[in-house]
C-alpha cells in the first residue's frame, strides 16, 4: 500500500483539498497585488508624466471629426476631406472614449491603462500557452508580474499613440495562435456538418483579431503570415495538403472580415481600394521622397539622426554638418548632398523635390553599388539594435543621454540613472527570454503527463519568434527607426521569460 502525497487527497470527488486551495488562494493574491501594482505603474506614468506628440495630434483630430462630423478625415485648406492617412482603430478607440466619457485627455490615458494592465493578462495567457502543463502556475504568475512591472509597454499609457491598443489584440492573437498550436488539428469537415477542431477554431479567432489589429498598426498582417506558416506546416501531416490549403485560406478569409468596411469605405469615399494605409501616409496629391528615404537608408542608423533628417522635412532646415560621417563616403559626395541641401533650405516649403529626389535616389544607387552589405546587412541589423536596446527614455522629460558619462553625470544624475537603467533594462530583457528559449527547448515531457498538449509548446515559440523576428526584419526598412515600433513584441519576450519558471520543478524532479 502506497502513501498518496497530501496533495492529491480529496474527501469527496471534486472537492479540492486544504493545500490544493492554499495554493489558488495564493496565486489569485498574488496575481491582484501583481494586477494593482501594474495599474499603479501606469497610474504614475499618467499623472506625472503625460506626454504629446505630432502623431497624438493626428489621431485626435480624426477622432474628433468622425464624431462631430460623422467624417472620417482632416482638415485641408479650411475644408474637412476625407483621407486614409490613418487606419481607423486608434481613432475610433478615442472616439469610443469620447462618447463614453465626453472629451477628455485623463479618460483616454485612464482608458488606455486599464487597456494595459488587460494586456499583462493577456500576457500571462500567452506565457501559460507555451508552458508545458505541470508548469503553466507558475509560468502564467511570472509573466503576470513581469508585465504589471514593465516599463516600456506601461509608459505608452500615457501618450496619445497606438502602441497600448496595437499591443493588446496583437497578444490576444498571439495567445489564440499559440493555444491553437498546442494540439494537431484532425478534422476540418465543411460539408455534412460543421466539424471543427478546437485548435482551428482558435486559429480563426487568432486570426481575426490579428484582422482588428491591423486596423490599429498597419504592419500587423505580418503576423497572420507566420502564422498561416506555421499553421500550415502544423497541419500539412494530419489534414492533408488539400485541407491545410483550404485552412489556411479561411485564415485569411476571416482576417479580411474586420478589414473590409474600411476597404469598402475608401473605394466609395476615396475611389481606390486600400485596406490598410499609405506605404507613406501621404495624402492625396502629396508627394512622397522615396529617393531621399533610399538614400537615408543606405547610412541612418540611429533614432537621433531622424530629427535632423526624415522627420525634418517639411519642416525645419536642415544642416550637413549635422550628419554624421558615415552619411558620405567621400569629400565630393559630401559636397553634392551639401548642395542638394542648400536647395532644400532654400525651397519656399522646404519640401524635396521630385528632381531633388531623383539626385538622392542616385547617391543612394551609387553607395549601394559600393556597399551593397552594408545597405542591406548592416544598416539594418544596426536600425534592429537601435528599435530594441535604445533607452526607452523618449516619453520621459529627459534627453536620454548617456555619452560622455562624465558630462552628463555632472548635469543631471537622475537622467543618467534612469537612462542607464533603461538602457540595462533592454538587454536584461532580451538576455533572459534567451534563457526561456533555451530553458524550454531542452525541458523533457513530465513523467506521468501524457498527451502532446502536456509539454512545451514549441510550435508557438516558433510562431512567437518568427513574428518578432519578421516584424523586426520589415521595420528596418521603414524610414524612421524608431523603439516605440518594437513596444507590441514586449508581452512576447516577456512571456519567453517566464518560462524560465518550468525549470525549478523539473529540476529538483531529477535529483
Amino acid at each position: 500500500m502506497t502513501n498518496q502525497p497530501a496533495t492529491q487527497t480529496h474527501g469527496q470527488e471534486g472537492m479540492i483539498i486544504p493545500a490544493e486551495r492554499q495554493s489558488v488562494t495564493a496565486l489569485c493574491v498574488s496575481a491582484f497585488l501583481a494586477v494593482l501594482a501594474g495599474l499603479a505603474l501606469r497610474l504614475v506614468f499618467v499623472h506625472w508624466f503625460p506626454t504629446t506628440t505630432d502623431d497624438s495630434a493626428t489621431y485626435l483630430q480624426l477622432a474628433r471629426n468622425w464624431v462631430d462630423h460623422h467624417v472620417y478625415g482632416l482638415s485641408q485648406n479650411g475644408q474637412l476631406v476625407p483621407t486614409d492617412l490613418r487606419t481607423p482603430g486608434y481613432p475610433a478607440f478615442l472616439a469610443g472614449v469620447t462618447l463614453l466619457f465626453r472629451r477628455s485627455m485623463q479618460a483616454i490615458l485612464l482608458s488606455q491603462a486599464i487597456l494595459d494592465v488587460s494586456t499583462c493578462i493577456l500576457t500571462a495567457a500567452l506565457a501559460a500557452a507555451l508552458a508545458p502543463a505541470g508548469s503553466r502556475r507558475r509560468v502564467w504568475i511570472i509573466a503576470l508580474w513581469l508585465a504589471a512591472t514593465c516599463p516600456f509597454v506601461a509608459n505608452y499609457s500615457a501618450v496619445v499613440l497606438t502602441e497600448v491598443v496595437v499591443a493588446f489584440f496583437a497578444t490576444a492573437a498571439l495567445g489564440c495562435f499559440a493555444l491553437g498550436l498546442r494540439q494537431e488539428p484532425t478534422r476540418l469537415c465543411l460539408r455534412g456538418g460543421s466539424q471543427w477542431e478546437l485548435p482551428i477554431v482558435f486559429a480563426l479567432l487568432g486570426a481575426f483579431l490579428t484582422g482588428v489589429a491591423s486596423l490599429v498598426r498597419p504592419e500587423m498582417p505580418l503576423l497572420l503570415g507566420v502564422a498561416v506558416l506555421v499553421y500550415g506546416l502544423r497541419a500539412w501531416r494530419p489534414l492533408g495538403a488539400r485541407k491545410a490549403i483550404l485552412f489556411a485560406t479561411a485564415m485569411v478569409g476571416v482576417f479580411l472580415l474586420p478589414l473590409s468596411p474600411w476597404a469598402a469605405r475608401n473605394a466609395i469615399s476615396l475611389h481606390k481600394m486600400q485596406f490598410l494605409a499609405p506605404r507613406y501616409a501621404t495624402v492625396p496629391g502629396e508627394y512622397a521622397p522615396v529617393g531621399y528615404y533610399a538614400w537615408t537608408g543606405t547610412w541612418l542608423e540611429r533614432f537621433r539622426d531622424v530629427y535632423f533628417t526624415v522627420w525634418a522635412i517639411g519642416e525645419d532646415r536642415m544642416d550637413v554638418n549635422d550628419l554624421p560621417a558615415s552619411a558620405f563616403d567621400s569629400a565630393e559626395e559630401k559636397a553634392r548632398v551639401a548642395d542638394l541641401i542648400a536647395e532644400y533650405n532654400n525651397s519656399p516649403e522646404l519640401d524635396v523635390s521630385p528632381e531633388m529626389d531623383r539626385q538622392f535616389a542616385e547617391i543612394a544607387r551609387e553607395r549601394t553599388r559600393r556597399h551593397p552589405l552594408r545597405t542591406y546587412i548592416r544598416v539594418p541589423f544596426e536600425r534592429a539594435l537601435t528599435m530594441w536596446f535604445t533607452p526607452r527614455t523618449e516619453l520621459l522629460p529627459i534627453d536620454g543621454k548617456f555619452w560622455p558619462l562624465r558630462e552628463q553625470w555632472e548635469d543631471s544624475h537622475a537622467e543618467v540613472l534612469v537612462t542607464g537603467g533603461f538602457a540595462v533594462l533592454g538587454y536584461l530583457y532580451a538576455a533572459l527570454a534567451i534563457g526561456g528559449i533555451w530553458l524550454a527547448c531542452r525541458a523533457r515531457p513530465e513523467s506521468g503527463v501524457e498527451g502532446a498538449s502536456s509539454g512545451v509548446n514549441l510550435w508557438g515559440m516558433a510562431l512567437l519568434l518568427g513574428y518578432i523576428l519578421v516584424r523586426t526584419a520589415f521595420l528596418t526598412t521603414v524610414e524612421a527607426p524608431e523603439p516605440r515600433y518594437v513596444v507590441s513584441c514586449y508581452p512576447g519576450v516577456l512571456a519567453l521569460i517566464a518560462l524560465l519558471g518550468i525549470g525549478k520543478k523539473r529540476h529538483r524532479k531529477a535529483r
